[in-house]
């Protein structure tokens, strides 16, 4: 198992990434129902770990957070849910 997948935030963020090909923070921070500075930091450890990508812009004057996932990060999330779905037998 990974371990850095079994926290519920980390999971829903890249879970939340799997089917788009980028997100936003405001978005994920609606799917993790976490606190901005919670999110930040459970991002932080994905893309430290290479799991996602974090691109920083302005949107409308505001900064934009969007991330998405990398190729190592699809790859260890897929790992993870076989060994989840391994359980059940």
């Amino acid at each position: 198992m990974d371990k850095l997948l079994l926290n519920p935030i980390r999971l829903k963020i890249i879970s939340s990434l799997m089917g788009v090909s980028s997100c936003d923070f405001n978005h994920l921070q609606k799917v993790t129902e976490s606190s901005k500075g919670n999110l930040s930091v459970q991002l932080k450890k994905l893309e430290e770990s290479d799991y996602i990508s974090i691109s920083k812009s302005f949107k409308n004057n505001y900064p934009n957070t969007s991330c998405s996932i990398t190729k190592l990060g699809s790859k260890r999330f897929e790992e993870f849910f076989k060994s989840l779905m391994s359980l059940r037998k």
